[in-house]
């Protein structure tokens, strides 16, 4: 799944900067993503993972640098038009749910990127794919359950079903195992490994704080600390022991299993 040298870009970040009431959150971050290419980002609370993935969605403008999103310059594209051919998996979007939404109904909204399907008309086809997108997360028979009552697990299943829907040109997900319990993260483990080694699904790329949700299928990892990509490249040149700990500022083991990566405390 690697993509020519030459290939345009899906992210491209240029000495980008985000700063917020006097506070920078992140400076000097230049980062791109290939087509083909599936990302992970670690970094520790209030490292500027989430205002990263909110600037590679298209949902935050940067104070400086330059943001090219498929194609397209922040500045200079119709984000209407942009923002639809990307899909943002997090806990906002989980907000914004209406709680008795039917959980089949949040995933067939994805079509239009809608909170409700009265907004637009579907057809059997987009019933019959959420309902693939379902059955594909391990949750099918929750379809009809009210989204607000469903199992945090489940909920994250549901929303990247959502995700998919729309068949959208990258896939971007901020803390997907958040709040998740062992076996609802090795479901969503699972899922995610089985998109991320398709190679017909859209370039992607997740933010996480631990080395044991990187998803197999990853190709390339993005250490973050105190705004400042601290080491971006392939997955096995950066996840080390060595950077791994410099980005948390804790002496660490770092390794991998099996195609599970570990960290441990030394």
């Amino acid at each position: 799944m690697t993509s020519p040298a030459d290939a345009e870009p899906v992210i491209s970040l240029t000495d980008v900067a985000v700063r917020r009431e006097g506070t920078v959150v992140l400076q000097g971050i230049t980062w791109q993503v290939l087509p083909g290419e599936r990302w992970v980002i670690l970094g520790p609370n209030g490292s500027g993972k989430t205002t990263l993935l909110q600037v590679a969605a298209a949902r935050m403008w940067p104070s400086a640098g330059v943001v090219e999103i498929l194609g397209a310059r922040l500045g200079r594209v119709d984000m209407r038009t942009l923002r639809p051919r990307i899909s943002l998996v997090s806990g906002a979007v989980t907000r914004q749910v209406r709680a008795d939404l039917p959980a089949r109904d949040v995933v067939v909204s994805g079509r239009h990127a809608a909170l409700e399907t009265w907004w637009h008309t579907y057809s059997t086809q987009d019933w019959d794919r959420a309902d693939r997108l379902l059955a594909g997360g391990g949750v099918g028979l929750i379809a009809h359950r009210p989204f607000g009552v469903i199992s945090e697990g489940e909920r994250q299943q549901v929303l990247l079903a959502r995700a998919l829907m729309g068949e959208p040109e990258l896939l971007l997900l901020d803390e997907p195992f958040a709040g998740l319990d062992l076996g609802a993260r090795e479901r969503l483990l699972v899922r995610l490994s089985s998109l991320a080694t398709d190679p017909i699904s859209p370039p992607l790329a997740l933010v996480t704080h631990h080395c044991e949700e990187i998803p197999a299928g990853i190709t390339h990892a993005g250490l973050i600390r105190r705004g400042d990509l601290l080491a971006s490249g392939s997955l096995p040149e950066v996840m080390t022991s060595e950077l791994v700990s410099a980005c948390f500022e804790v002496p660490v083991t770092v390794g991998c299993d099996d195609g599970r990566w570990w960290s441990r405390a030394r």
